[in-house]
């Protein structure tokens, strides 16, 4: 169960409550979310929801039926959207985050940030810290890289959004960052998990590449819990036996997303397929699914990208996808009743 209290409720109201509820054996869990506190609930002995909504400082209860309480959809069926800069996540507008896999350079990065903004993406990407597989690969310029993207969003007027690996750096990076990204390696990053949840700044969660629905919004459930109700779920591709992928794009579960939880959900397809030649078309089949957005990398030179060459898509690409883009949105009006517009 989750109690969510209404706007002017204070401290005394909760201890009140929370005394209430605690003397019935349950364990209480107090977040802020969404400028509202929401309590939730675990163990204990039936509740008459009646006696609860007698509290003149609660606003509603909510039966939850799942383990994660405030990312489930019955806490928020409307919906979450989160605005950052003239994006917005969750809205009627799909967003397309694009840009480069690492920031390598200025002239790279400058001019990866023309390109994208030229042809319509909302969000600038790159990472200034990467994590690789291998030790000898590239990983990043790390705060140099990320004043290069503070340059990059100063000429273009894009937000900026880049990964951040460790508990230690959280606030380095969201001195820079819109929006800051976990990425698939740390979605059970719990130290990680718990640092973001504390700011007042959007996150993007990737799915790991292993990991189940639940496990996704268990992991969400933490940045929210923390107070931090502006998540965003990113589908990136999971491990499978594909033998002519780097991953499997996993569309299933956009809608499956979407039935579950109030969180926008947007795609990787270039993660999630690791191939240029497929980037394209995945992209426009996470878009008919429902997805509320993209994140696609784009290179001035893909060849010679220092991360992940294989999958960066070039300037002509990116233009084409954004115009194709266009279509399946028309289509999508037609057969959602949920309006979208365009990109532009």
């Amino acid at each position: 169960m989750v109690i969510i209290l209404n706007s002017h409720a204070d401290e005394n109201d909760i201890q009140s409550l929370s005394a209430a509820l605690a003397s019935r054996g349950h364990r209480v869990f107090c977040s802020l979310f969404h400028d509202r506190y929401v309590l939730s609930l675990q163990a204990g002995a039936a509740i008459d929801e009646q006696q609860i909504k007698a509290f003149d400082c609660v606003d509603r209860v909510v039966a939850v039926d799942t383990e994660y309480r405030l990312a489930n959809r019955a806490v928020k069926p409307e919906g979450t959207r989160i605005t950052v800069g003239q994006a917005e996540f969750g809205g009627s507008r799909p967003v397309v985050i694009a840009g480069p896999c690492s920031v390598e350079n200025r002239e790279q990065m400058l001019r990866a940030a023309d390109i994208v903004a030229r042809h319509g993406a909302q969000v600038l990407r790159a990472g200034a810290f990467k994590p690789r597989t291998s030790p000898y690969s590239f990983q990043g310029l790390e705060e140099r890289g990320l004043e290069l993207l503070a340059e990059a969003r100063e000429r273009t007027g894009l937000p900026i959004i880049t990964e951040v690996l460790d508990a230690g750096d959280v606030e380095m990076v969201a001195g820079y960052a819109d929006i800051l990204q976990i990425g698939s390696r740390n979605m059970k990053n719990y130290k990680l998990l718990k640092a973001v949840g504390a700011l007042d700044k959007p996150v993007m969660l990737k799915r790991g590449m292993a990991s189940e629905l639940n496990e996704l919004l268990l992991s969400a459930e933490y940045i929210l819990s923390g107070g931090n109700g502006n998540v965003i779920l990113c589908e990136r591709g999971i491990r499978t036996f594909s033998d002519f992928s780097r991953n499997t794009l996993d569309l299933n579960i956009v809608p499956a997303v979407k039935q579950a939880s109030h969180l926008p959900i947007i795609v990787d397809p270039s993660h999630g397929t690791g191939r240029r030649d497929l980037v394209a078309p995945m992209s426009l089949a996470a878009l008919a699914c429902g997805a509320d957005g993209l994140i696609v990398e784009v290179h001035p030179e893909p060849d010679k990208s220092l991360s992940d060459a294989d999958q960066a898509i070039g300037e002509e690409t990116f233009a084409r996808l954004m115009s194709q883009s266009r279509d399946v949105l028309s289509w999508r009006t037609q057969n959602d009743p949920t309006p979208v517009n365009s990109f532009n």
